[in-house]
């Protein structure tokens, strides 16, 4: 099931467990993951998209590593808030993500990349590094603010 809003995927995914976030590109999907307790989200790997069946395939194996509960997908919204044609396709590809049988959550990612992008700066890290693991740290970016919402909101009952 797609969620838009912290609260109600905080209760679908039990308020714990480690989390899968994506940076849905049009060529690369950016991927991360967090600790069980929701403390630290890290960046992974960064894939490049095929057909959607193939990207599905290496999500579902991603996915089955013990104590994956839910996902966190960037929704990419113009900057004032509303829907644009790339926010409708990730929507979709989070439709289609139906088959993997978890909580999906929706998340605002503007300024994702550009974060990202700093952070990396700052560790000094080389301009091919950068361009090579932009997406995964766009990707943590995306579920370390999820995160830090999710573990502001009361136990689910």
């Amino acid at each position: 099931m797609i969620h838009g809003d912290a609260a109600s995927f905080h209760a679908a995914v039990g308020g714990g467990g480690r989390l899968i976030g994506l940076d849905v590109g049009t060529r690369t999907i950016g991927l991360a993951t967090c600790d069980a307790e929701w403390s630290f989200a890290t960046p992974l790997e960064t894939l490049k998209r095929g057909k959607f069946r193939a990207d599905l395939e290496r999500l579902r194996g991603l996915i089955a590593q013990p104590g994956v509960v839910g996902l966190v997908v960037g929704l990419p919204l113009n900057m004032n808030g509303s829907d644009s044609p790339r926010t409708q396709s990730v929507r979709a590809f989070a439709r289609n993500l139906a088959p993997l049988d978890l909580p999906t959550l929706l998340w605002d990612e503007r300024w994702s990349t550009i974060a990202a992008e700093r952070a990396m700066l700052d560790q000094d890290m080389s301009r091919a590094k950068r361009a090579e693991r932009i997406d995964a740290h766009a990707a943590a970016h995306i579920l370390q603010g999820a995160i830090d919402a999710l573990v502001n909101l009361p136990a689910p009952e």
